[in-house]
């Protein structure tokens, strides 16, 4: 598969189109937030757009003019007072709207777009739990999720669903030690498929066991045969009420706080060494449409998990105390109040320039990177 190959598998129309969606709706509600307390505290929104480039439609309704923009990759909302006024071609400092509130209402402003975001990934998970039940893994049991078409599983007759519980006469183990390295025990099943010989599986289908003996050749011509099945640990599901699912839900979201700052941690050690290896902490625009179009094809609740993962990294990336972001935007309204003064306007213009611009250069080795992967 060449280049141009691999890009067109993974953006798929389907994958484009959830994506597109998943990302302006969270954007919209993001956008909506600022917009919402902006007004609470009495400031102008001069315009709010869905979607981004030229402007298709606008309307005004409540002194905004509300647009809908060519581009379908989120939105914007301008707030009065947030950006310069230009005088004579003069960008000078705003005196009124968001540039007159207190330190907290700018930072109650601010807040709220982030906020919202990671209020949607709790929402998100807490009906995903309340509808499916909390889902813990077995680490002794193998689950077959997927067996492919034409391959030497599906000509042993696995199906999608069963479980292994054993290999070759062996009850499976919550883990064992291998190449210096601690595993679980499902992942066993990969290091006795690089063994050739005679095999044996024992597999748990609708309450009947199965034994399922095959003949295994590891390599052919140097290269690594395939079973042919995607699998994973054995699945324990807990019906959750909807209050113990959403006290599960907060507990995911603070977990996720750790997971999400060494993701970013590992993005810029790589970006300020230009390492472009990947890793799956994370991914670029054409990685998303991807992980998207996998989802899709998984149904509903996978969807939603997808859109709950974009939401949390949304209202997190703009919690990082970058200018230019909303973090980075608290941050500057913290140290005027540390020092007792705002910054001055030309101070603030050059540091949210410079955290613009690195967000920017984020955005484009992001993607680079991205697209190393197919080639």
């Amino acid at each position: 598969m060449n280049f141009l190959q691999g890009i067109a598998s993974a953006l798929t129309p389907a994958g484009l189109i959830w994506t597109l969606l998943i990302i302006t709706v969270a954007t919209f509600l993001h956008e909506l937030a600022h917009y919402a307390l902006a007004r609470w505290q009495g400031v102008k929104v001069n315009s709010f757009s869905i979607g981004m480039g030229p402007v298709l439609i606008k309307q005004m309704w409540r002194g905004t003019e509300w647009r809908l923009s060519l581009l379908p990759i989120g939105g914007y909302v301008e707030i009065d007072g947030m950006a310069p006024d230009l005088e004579d071609g003069t960008a000078r400092a705003p005196t009124r709207g968001f540039a007159a509130l207190s330190p907290l209402g700018k930072i109650a402003v601010l807040l709220a777009g982030p906020v919202m975001n990671l209020l949607v990934a709790f929402l998100i998970i807490t009906a995903t739990l309340s509808a499916n039940g909390l889902t813990t893994p077995i680490e002794n049991q193998i689950t077959i999720s997927q067996v492919l078409p034409d391959s030497k599983a599906e000509e042993l007759g696995l199906k999608a669903g069963d479980t292994i519980t054993a290999i070759d006469g062996s009850a499976l183990p919550q883990s064992y030690r291998e190449a210096g390295q601690d595993k679980p025990g499902w992942q066993r099943l990969a290091s006795v498929l690089g063994v050739s010989g005679a095999h044996r599986l024992t597999v748990e289908r609708s309450g009947q066991t199965l034994q399922v003996p095959f003949d295994w050749t590891a390599k052919v011509g140097g290269v690594q045969q395939k079973l042919g099945v995607a699998y994973g640990p054995g699945q324990k599901v807990t019906p959750l009420s909807l209050p113990g699912a959403a006290v599960q839900s907060g507990k995911v979201l603070v977990g996720a706080v750790p997971q999400v700052l060494n993701a970013f941690k590992n993005l810029f050690v790589r970006f300020f060494t230009l390492n472009l290896k990947t890793d799956e902490g994370v991914v670029g625009p054409v990685g998303t449409v991807q992980v998207v179009s996998q989802a899709a094809s998984l149904g509903g609740w996978t969807l939603l998990g997808i859109a709950a993962a974009i939401n949390l990294s949304l209202g997190f990336f703009n919690l990082l105390p970058i200018p230019g972001l909303d973090g980075g935007r608290i941050l500057l309204v913290l140290v005027g109040v540390l020092r007792g003064r705002p910054l001055t306007f030309a101070q603030e213009q050059a540091v949210t320039v410079a955290g613009f611009g690195l967000v920017m250069l984020l955005t484009v080795f992001v993607l680079v990177r991205d697209l190393v992967r197919f080639f």
